[in-house]
């Protein structure tokens, strides 16, 4: 079974949130970071990280808008995994919304942090990002300097947490192959 992770963008959609940008460099930049990508924050995305392991972990039943190390148990994380969190932030308020770009669980310095540690090769999340407008820059950039990239806005987390308790699966990242932009669109597909 094969699970689309990536964000669907119809013209439309990319149309009106480009047309509030009047400068057509400042458009094509931005247009890295509309659906589902990543923040490249001047890094080189690895080809080895096209394949990877996949492990998800809920996190939507954490209220106190961070989650924290011991929130969770991450005991089952390898080197290399990509490793997904389930807000539930894309289903409850849709992509694009106000609500959808104003929401978020952030994830804890410390939790990034053994996440790095653990060397692993994506972090991926169903919101606008790991943090909040305010920290989102500097964590991807701290990120970024350790050659592991957050993928931004997938889909269809709830379905994959649902398809693989207990199971293990593979992941598919297809960034753009562009350089120069701050963000890339990436599609990312999951295998069980």
């Amino acid at each position: 079974m094969k699970i689309d992770l990536s964000f669907k963008i119809k013209k439309e959609m990319l149309d009106e949130m480009l047309s509030a940008v009047k400068a057509t460099n400042e458009a094509a930049e931005k247009s890295g970071h509309v659906g589902t990508h990543l923040d490249v924050m001047n890094g080189e995305f690895s080809i080895d990280n096209i394949i990877t392991k996949g492990k998800i972990f809920d996190i939507g039943h954490i209220k106190t808008g961070e989650v924290k190390l011991e929130d969770l148990d991450l005991g089952d994380i390898k080197e290399n995994d990509f490793v997904f969190f389930h807000s539930g932030i894309m289903n409850q308020y849709g992509y694009g919304s106000k609500e959808y770009f104003s929401t978020y669980i952030e994830l804890s310095d410390e939790l990034i942090d053994y996440l790095l540690n653990k060397r692993v090769s994506l972090i991926g999340v169903d919101m606008a990002g790991a943090k909040k407008p305010e920290d989102h820059l500097r964590i991807d950039l701290h990120c970024a300097e350790r050659g592991v990239f957050i993928i931004e806005n997938l889909t269809n987390l709830d379905l994959l947490l649902k398809e693989t308790l207990e199971k293990s699966f593979t992941v598919y990242t297809f960034p753009a192959n562009m350089s120069g932009f701050s963000g890339l669109s990436c599609r990312v597909i999951a295998e069980i």
